[in-house]
């Protein structure tokens, strides 16, 4: 076994994978730390498995389930109660990722476990909704001024803000990606296609080729590839659902140009390809070629994906894949910030990581 588990499951959705007990607990600990536990539960339970899975490993499958189902609740109140905060103010708010696809009842939302809650809101408009959620408990944490200003200033979304007594967070974001980001997204082109999920069409959700094009530049500019497999899986359900609508995919591919997102897409798609077998239609193959980047570039940065995404516990992951990562973590600064804001912002983190530790 190479314990590629998480991969080979979805890999072959309609094969039974027969672990062992040491195996369970690899596989366990790899779903959780890839934010994908409630997604392997629900997998098993469609697929009417639940009751052949040993009994210790089934106990916390059950467990992710009743998670699952407690969380989908809570962020449901969570956006009635922002709906709520800012109806005053009459302005659209998109909700972004997680709470998006669970609020639009879209494939990813099923088994999707929570931590905070994403919303999009016009530039123009943020120290309006800020205020409003400040006068409904939720506020900033972020006492470092530098970190504020970082936020501020270069980044696409403002210090999280917790609220007071649920402990719930929301990121409040006025586009997908920095401002400074080499592959800078006007806030504005978004909600010109924006899609409402409620009768009082006061949220919304991105059009759905921009939703795919955002989980491919989270993924690949982000640097978080502890959970890449499950933005990737993201993905693949989206394409799957979208897919139906016939010009879905000259949309999709005509948008990452316009756009400047040709490259992020071009690598989500070369990696559910790599990982799950997942083909673009033939008819868009050279839609496909349009999009890649160079020889160098492709090959390069496609070696250091396929590393930087193993899961925890493979054959492979160690010092490769750590240095793999760490490689990504510089990427993913220099694409979302020039080098002369870069490179001070990196030795400051650093050395505020090393005075932390001394404390």
């Amino acid at each position: 076994m190479t314990g590629d588990y998480l991969p080979v499951i979805w890999a072959n959705p309609v094969r039974y994978p027969q672990f062992a007990l040491p195996e369970w607990e690899t596989v366990l600990g790899q779903a959780l730390l890839a934010r994908l536990l409630g997604r392997l539960a629900l997998h098993f339970q469609d697929n009417g498995w639940m009751e052949s899975v040993p009994l210790q490993p089934r106990q916390y499958l059950q467990g992710a389930l009743r998670l699952i189902d407690r969380q989908h609740h809570e962020v449901q109140w969570e956006v009635d109660c922002i709906r709520r905060a800012l109806k005053d103010l009459n302005v659209p708010v998109i909700l972004l990722k997680g709470a998006g696809y669970l609020i639009a009842d879209l494939p990813p939302g099923r088994g999707r476990l929570f931590s905070d809650i994403d919303i999009m809101v016009k530039q123009e408009h943020l120290k309006d909704v800020e205020a409003a959620l400040f006068r409904y408990g939720w506020i900033s944490e972020e006492t470092d001024a530098y970190n504020d200003r970082y936020y501020r200033e270069w980044m696409h979304e403002i210090p999280p803000m917790k609220h007071v007594e649920r402990q719930t967070v929301i990121d409040v974001h006025h586009t997908i990606t920095p401002p400074t980001s080499r592959f800078k997204v006007p806030g504005d082109k978004l909600f010109e296609r924006m899609v409402s999920v409620d009768a009082q069409a006061s949220l919304f959700v991105l059009a759905p080729v921009d939703m795919v094009l955002h989980s491919a530049v989270h993924l690949f500019q982000e640097g978080e590839f502890s959970h890449g497999l499950r933005d990737l899986l993201d993905i693949r359900d989206l394409l799957d659902r979208f897919s139906a609508d016939v010009t879905f995919w000259p949309e999709l591919f005509l948008r990452a140009r316009g756009l400047g997102l040709g490259q992020p897409l071009f690598h989500a798609l070369n990696h559910l390809n790599r990982l799950f077998g997942f083909v673009v239609p033939a008819d868009h193959h050279n839609d496909v070629r349009d999009i890649r980047p160079n020889w160098a570039a492709r090959h390069v940065l496609s070696a250091l994906l396929m590393l930087a995404m193993k899961p925890h516990g493979t054959r492979g992951d160690g010092l490769p894949s750590d240095f793999a990562r760490w490689l990504l973590f510089i990427r993913s600064h220099y694409l979302r910030m020039p080098w002369h804001l870069v490179i001070p912002h990196l030795i400051r983190k650093a050395y505020m990581r090393h005075f932390e530790k001394k404390q």
